[in-house]
């Protein structure tokens, strides 16, 4: 039976289609989430849908091959997720330790109840360069150096200059203080506008602490932040203690009255401010926050300069808690400008930095004291403010 050249090259198509077809590969990240004294969340995109995992052993010398590393893997209510943004939360970790991780995701051609076919795995390389690294919270520590950056909209070149050379050796984690984003209209703009830059430069390694400004509430993707910046109490708001600092991260929502007609009727804010009030007021009264040499508190709209409803309204549930709580400073942003408000200044009792959008604040607390160095973008120190230990 002869085979004419026609049956020949399809044939040869229908051999080959499989293996011309693009591989699997990660086309972001991946990037530290939820960083805890005993947990991490780890945050990376593929451009094919793909189930995910990761690999970790502690950084303790031996080579990542020398046994079977844990895997832990993206799941929900006991099912393998399948998608194209993966998170893998890992628990069961110590305080203060530094792990080694490596993602992995196998790409899914096509499923039916009963049956997946599997395509390619893609992988961060550890053959030719070292793993990657993270390193847990440390409560018990005697101090803690972190940065603060706000109000970024997507301006690439400011944020590169702010977050230049911060490596693991010289910043525990950064804590992106709201608008980093002019609106949250799709995933590619999201990770256009600030996440890929930070995965290049450092948040891969070194945790990013994600803070809700007002818009981040805005565009058609908003309902989705918390896929992307996940955290302990599963909403914006949350708190988590690093070294002598108990943070305190709060949500100040949008500016304006939910009634404002650029809200099209979707805004429930002042009900969502009231019931997160009722949480920050159990926060105040444990005994973690009460034991904690110092108390942060890190919020976007500051409760000054309260002249639009959304910071009138914050303030108005907020402060309250607040005052009287023993708060070393609040750290806020919002207005573009740098302000500066000493303890009772005005209504607050605690002191205010509200660093503009062109300035990193650069903080280190130990026992003696928090020092808050504010730096522009050039490196150079513009202010500083020490605020001394509690005996």
């Amino acid at each position: 039976m002869s085979i004419s050249m026609k049956n020949i090259s399809i044939l040869i198509a229908v051999v080959l289609l499989p293996l011309c077809a693009r591989a699997i590969r990660i086309s972001s990240g991946p990037y530290l989430q939820n960083v805890t004294d005993n947990a991490a969340s780890i945050v990376w995109r593929t451009d094919k849908p793909a189930t995910a995992w990761v690999e970790v052993a502690p950084d303790d010398g031996t080579d990542f091959y020398a046994c079977s590393r844990p895997r832990y893997y993206s799941l929900n209510i006991g099912r393998a997720v399948i998608d194209t943004l993966h998170t893998v939360t890992l628990e069961g970790l110590s305080p203060d330790t530094r792990y080694r991780y490596r993602i992995f995701s196998e790409e899914v051609l096509d499923r039916v109840p009963w049956h997946i076919n599997y395509g390619g795995i893609a992988a961060s390389d550890i053959w030719q360069h070292k793993p990657l690294t993270f390193r847990t919270l440390n409560p018990a520590g005697d101090s803690v150096h972190f940065k603060v950056v706000n109000d970024i909209h997507a301006d690439g070149e400011t944020l590169a200059d702010l977050v230049k050379g911060i490596t693991p050796d010289n910043t525990d984690f950064v804590i992106y203080n709201g608008d980093m984003v002019s609106w949250m209209r799709t995933e590619q703009q999201i990770f256009d506008d600030f996440i890929n830059l930070s995965c290049d430069k450092f948040a891969k390694e070194v945790p990013f602490f994600m803070v809700r400004g007002n818009h981040e509430t805005r565009g058609e993707w908003c309902t989705e932040y918390m896929r992307y910046f996940p955290t302990p109490t599963g909403m914006p708001y949350y708190t988590f203690r690093d070294g002598p600092v108990f943070f305190v991260v709060l949500d100040s929502g949008e500016d304006k009255p939910d009634d404002d007609i650029e809200y099209s009727r979707t805004s429930y804010f002042d009900d969502y401010r009231t019931r997160q009030a009722k949480w920050l007021e159990g926060v105040i009264a444990s005994e973690e926050f009460k034991s904690a040499p110092y108390k942060v508190v890190v919020v976007h709209m500051p409760p000054v300069i309260a002249e639009w409803h959304g910071i009138i309204d914050a303030k108005n549930k907020f402060l309250p808690l607040l005052n009287g709580a023993g708060v070393d400073l609040m750290l806020a942003g919002h207005f573009h400008q740098f302000i500066y408000t000493g303890a009772g200044e005005k209504e607050p009792d605690f002191p205010i930095i509200i660093n503009s959008n062109k300035d990193v604040l650069d903080i280190n607390a130990d026992g003696n004291r928090i020092k808050v160095d504010v730096v522009d973008r050039a490196g150079k120190t513009l202010h500083t403010y020490t605020y001394p230990g509690k005996k």
